[in-house]
């Protein structure tokens, strides 16, 4: 089933949550809502769902209008962050709730009933703990009876708001992973909402980058981390560096040092900043050029593979932070209190009439 979402907006009293938000999901496409708390993702996961009412624009699945059409004749599953599950059931019969519950001239026979939700439990990985109630399973466990459960009626789309929130960090890992493989299985059409970066990126075919209510950028997560269309964009997918100056001939002046700015080679005098991911920064004990930018290293530590270096600028007083392989860190040898000259591999320069903050 594909989405289609034109011009929609949303108020609460005269709080905008959405602002004239324009959207198409392909069928059998997997897609995050990314953004910060109060971006209005959550409220457009529950537009599409029918949860809440359109004030201006229109959804529609494959075609059809929905906008008025009730929660329950949409024909989308949908799984909470906190599962939802009911404690007085077990895991089966809270699986077989929403074929139960059909009404009778639609509802499957107890048969079909019990062989379906089998094959749910199987699929997920549950098949021993049938009998269980929700209380005598982990949080991981529980998560993936409510996506049984959401499955069952066999959706034609699959909604989630954030499905691993409440989870520690290595069952959000695994279970990110069993969502992935399960999606390429069933190839059901999936909108789910994060606020977790590593998530989307993790997950996705596709990444809606959202704040305050409107569409920053739309894209795959390569295409969202390595070409960021915004300064928003760019500090919320990751940590970054800034390097303020002023842009002269296609250059960001620094003072000392000038960085490349080719985007710019016609606005001359205009304040811009430049962006830098820790890992584009080259770091060189010797200088080499008299455009690298002399900085002190304060601190240090490694995680795993790789190196996380902390330095004070010698010209501003301004932080950097830098990220080396081992390898890297190994071969430079670097100690606390000695100066060193780093230089951007990579930089995206905006100035400040393109921020969307």
């Amino acid at each position: 089933m594909s989405i289609e979402i034109r011009e929609v907006t949303k108020h609460y009293g005269s709080f905008q949550a959405l602002k004239d938000i324009n959207l198409t999901i392909a069928k059998g496409e997997l897609v995050a809502l990314l953004g910060p708390s109060g971006s209005g993702k959550t409220t457009l996961l529950r537009m599409i769902a029918g949860l809440e009412s359109i004030e201006e624009g229109s959804i529609a699945f494959d075609g059809k209008d929905l906008s008025t059409v009730h929660v329950n004749q949409r024909d989308v599953g949908f799984v909470f962050q906190h599962y939802a599950l009911f404690k007085h059931m077990t895991v089966f019969d809270n699986v077989a709730f929403g074929l139960n519950v059909r009404k009778k001239s639609v509802r499957p026979s107890k048969k079909d009933i019990e062989q379906k939700v089998h094959e749910l439990l199987e699929l997920v990985k549950l098949s021993d703990f049938a009998q269980r109630y929700p209380s005598q399973l982990s949080g991981g466990q529980r998560q993936r009876v409510a996506l049984a459960r959401a499955l069952a009626v066999e959706p034609k789309m699959l909604l989630l708001d954030e499905p691993f929130g409440a989870l520690d960090a290595k069952v959000r890992k695994e279970l990110r992973r069993w969502l992935r493989k399960l999606h390429n299985e069933m190839h059901i059409t999936s909108v789910f909402v994060t606020h977790d970066q590593e998530e989307a990126l993790d997950v996705a075919d596709r990444i809606v980058i959202m704040n305050k209510g409107k569409i920053e950028q739309v894209g795959t997560p390569s295409e969202v981390y390595d070409k960021p269309v915004s300064p928003f964009v760019y500090d919320f997918l990751g940590n970054v560096n800034l390097f303020h100056g002023r842009l002269q001939q296609g250059k960001l002046n620094l003072g000392s040092a000038q960085l490349d700015a080719p985007d710019y080679i016609d606005q001359d005098g205009a304040d811009a900043v430049g962006y830098v991911r820790p890992h584009h920064l080259k770091v060189e004990r010797v200088r080499q050029s008299k455009d690298e930018i002399a900085a002190k290293i304060t601190f240090m530590h490694s995680v795993g593979p790789t190196w996380y270096l902390e330095m004070r600028r010698e010209d501003i007083d301004a932080y950097v932070e830098v990220e080396l392989s081992k390898e890297e860190f190994i071969q430079l040898d670097l100690k606390i209190g000695e100066i060193v000259y780093v230089s951007p591999k990579e930089m995206k320069v905006f100035i400040p009439e393109d921020f969307i903050i």
